[in-house]
């Protein structure tokens, strides 16, 4: 015990042993690792099949929200990058509105279909469904189309499946749509998070949108263009990853 210290000395011992108390990482521990593994190993085996389950007629798609995309106009355009300069952005912005984005990623061959709304209600992703989904389905042909989704109340995972039931009834469609629930704070597991990364780093960062119609007509530009050269994800997280990871033998 000492009297006082200098704060260099301080500094310079957590320096040497490389330790920095100001940072943290958030982590969500896996409470009950056998219910986690129940829930998780047919998502998993479902993406290693993919391809193969698309050619015998069952599409697996991922379908989730990117929530509350903001359209900031700045008061000038980002300047670009230049020779040892990286893009320089006004710190500066006004708010003019902000879009969720529905989207749904085909895990066989990676294209993605999207939809921007006001809201994210559960009717806001029926409407998702309704207009982008099912049409793309019966389009291609298929017979079953599986969906991945995690328990947000936006998915409504005690009233969807009934739903479902109901329009096919309905409608007549020669269809018949799975849904295949995420544990509970598993997003890791989600393969259109992925694709979500992909976009925030390659279109909405620097956010400069005059205003949320310009938002919105990049977004779908953005999923137009990258689907001229999709290609699956590459996935190799398999069951056996996550049972080592559980501690589960």
């Amino acid at each position: 015990m000492v009297v006082s210290i200098a704060t260099s000395t301080v500094g310079r011992w957590l320096a040497s042993e490389k330790i920095k108390p100001w940072r943290y990482h958030s982590w969500q521990h896996i409470l009950d690792p056998e219910a986690f593994l129940e829930r998780a190993r047919p998502v998993l085996e479902l993406y290693g099949r993919a391809k193969d389950l698309l050619k015998c007629g069952v599409w697996l798609v991922c379908v989730d929200e990117k929530t509350s995309i903001q359209a900031r106009k700045r008061p000038q355009a980002p300047d670009p990058a230049g020779s040892g300069q990286p893009v320089h952005v006004s710190h500066r912005y006004e708010r003019k509105g902000a879009l969720n984005l529905f989207a749904a990623l085909s895990v066989a061959d990676g294209k993605v279909y999207g939809q921007c709304r006001l809201r994210k209600r559960f009717v806001d992703f029926q409407a998702f469904l309704l207009a982008t989904v099912i049409p793309e389905a019966l389009a291609r042909g298929v017979h079953t189309v599986a969906l991945i989704l995690d328990n947000s109340t936006t998915h409504a995972p005690k009233q969807l499946e009934r739903w479902l039931q109901e329009q096919i009834k309905g409608q007549g469609w020669a269809l018949d749509i799975q849904a295949y629930w995420l544990p509970v704070n598993a997003s890791w597991l989600d393969q259109i998070e992925i694709w979500f990364s992909i976009l925030q780093r390659k279109l909405l960062q620097p956010n400069h949108f005059e205003r949320s119609g310009t938002l919105r007509q990049a977004i779908m530009d953005f999923i137009a263009y990258s689907n001229e050269t999709a290609k699956p994800i590459q996935w190799s997280y398999t069951v056996a990853d996550l049972r080592q990871k559980l501690g589960l033998h």
